[in-house]
């Protein structure tokens, strides 16, 4: 995966603020029934918009990895942590290719708005199966690419069952591997 240039990141920021004062992301987790004691992983964190909601979702007993391949949105996770007083957030910068999480850790992975900028699929794919437990779930949302390649990226990989899809997102389970 390409990082994104440190300008467009900065704004991405400013429109993503501009934008939750109009909209506020906070129910944007709601369809993945994220659970107290979970653990959760945003991959692809950006500017940390879900991040309070997320810490909220999993209470005291649960964990969120933010996890990016750009460092300015692990900045932006860690002002997030210090602003807000988060307990239960671990940002973890990724090379792209490979997290520094135990495997068969994460209960919910989303990747929202990201997942076309992804060049390596089947890698990708393969990692976030590594990291999801055996009933784990990915929410992937299709991003700036039709639906028809998302399914498509996601099953010709191998490690995925696509078990639902909304209008914005498709829901995946691990196979057995």
């Amino acid at each position: 995966m390409d990082r994104m240039p440190d300008f467009a990141f900065k704004m991405m920021a400013f429109l993503f603020n501009v934008i939750d004062v109009f909209k506020s992301p906070a129910k944007r987790l709601d369809p993945f029934q994220i659970k107290k004691g979970q653990t959760v992983i945003d991959y692809g964190s950006g500017t940390g918009r879900y991040i309070n909601q997320a810490s909220e979702l999993v209470g005291e007993t649960g964990t969120v990895y933010p996890v990016d391949i750009q460092p300015l949105a692990i900045e932006c996770a860690v002002r997030q942590i210090e602003k807000y007083n988060l307990k239960n957030v671990k940002p973890i910068q990724t090379d792209g290719m490979t997290v520094n999480i135990l495997s068969q850790t994460a209960d919910v992975i989303y990747a929202l708005d990201m997942f076309h900028m992804v060049k390596e699929t089947g890698s990708f794919l393969k990692e976030l199966h590594r990291l999801a437990k055996p009933n784990g779930v990915v929410y992937l949302e299709d991003g700036h690419q039709p639906r028809a390649n998302t399914k498509e990226k996601v099953l010709n990989s191998g490690y995925w069952v696509i078990t639902e899809e909304s209008k914005t997102f498709i829901k995946c389970k691990p196979k057995s591997i």
